[in-house]
């Protein structure tokens, strides 16, 4: 039985994984990444497919190391084929590369050997994750005065500061980020990140920008700012 776990290139000066240390390793793989991934779903928002993907890497790591099992050029190798996978994959959200990273660090612990360290590992950081989102740690105080504002204007109007008294009322700080012709490039459509003095006074700010482009489409949104990305 034991010959059916053996590799074709295997020496007697190679070390060879027991049927059970491989199990027992794999089931804690899947055990932990298990509870990382429901631990990830609170108050989080996710996809099957990633959940999924979170449950099953410690495992796939975990088997992965135990098959290096000290080879540097093996080691090497895998390592440049992980590599890859960043060029095949979209860019994530900060949350999720690191709950990517916690699952690999548990998987490499489980590949070592080190099940208690693993264990400990994964307990741990699933309760400082879930502590930190039952607290809403990192939230801006003022999140909701960050907006981004599209605005169109008729095409016979100098875009150019044609609203910098205005955001100089209401904003703290506002920047042109795009600029898009629309209706057959008889308009212009302006989209500004802004920062409002004063979220209540928002409407009042609209009214003004309505006077100002002959009352065409205006649109305020929450900012989609890039400090939640990596």
């Amino acid at each position: 039985m034991e010959h059916l776990f053996r590799g074709l290139f295997d020496t007697e000066l190679t070390t060879v994984i027991s049927a059970t240390d491989f199990i027992l390793c794999m089931g804690s793989a899947i055990g932990l990444g298990l509870l990382l991934a429901i631990c990830y779903m609170y108050r989080t928002r996710y996809t099957k497919s990633y959940v999924i993907t979170l449950a099953l890497l410690p495992a796939v790591v975990c088997v992965v190391i135990m098959l290096v099992n000290g080879n540097v050029g093996t080691g090497v190798a895998v390592a440049g084929a992980f590599s890859l996978v960043r060029f095949r994959s979209a860019p994530g959200t900060a949350r999720e590369i690191c709950a990517l990273f916690l699952a690999m660090g548990a998987g490499l612990t489980c590949g070592m050997g080190y099940l208690g360290f693993a264990v400990l590992f994964t307990l741990i950081m699933c309760i400082m994750f879930l502590l930190y989102n039952s607290l809403d740690f990192g939230i801006g105080k003022n999140e909701e005065t960050y907006k981004t504002l599209n605005v169109t204007i008729p095409e016979d109007l100098d875009y150019t500061g044609v609203f910098d008294d205005i955001f100089a009322e209401y904003t703290t700080e506002h920047h042109l980020s795009r600029v898009k012709t629309t209706n057959m490039g008889s308009m212009f459509r302006l989209t500004y990140q802004v920062t409002l003095k004063n979220a209540a006074r928002e409407k009042e700010m609209i009214d003004q920008i309505r006077c100002r482009n002959g009352n065409l489409e205006i649109t305020v949104s929450g900012q989609e700012t890039p400090v939640t990305e990596l």
